[in-house]
């Protein structure tokens, strides 16, 4: 699955650290989702999305 968080976290001036603390999780688990070695559950799906105030389709897109 493909994200933008990384677009959208350096938009903001986030470091991968500042963005983990924020949303609650480790800076590993960011940098797995940027490389998207990682799918996040959809309770990180959401709360990822509403920190960004974008839908999870704005942020994650899905590919068969």
């Amino acid at each position: 699955m493909k994200t933008r968080i990384q677009e959208l976290r350096k938009e903001r001036g986030l470091s991968q650290e500042s963005f983990a603390r924020e949303i609650g999780v480790t800076r590993q688990t960011i940098i797995s989702l940027e490389k998207e070695k990682y799918v996040a559950s959809l309770e990180l799906a959401f709360k990822i999305a509403k920190f960004f105030n974008k839908s999870i389709e704005e942020v994650f897109i899905y590919e068969e």
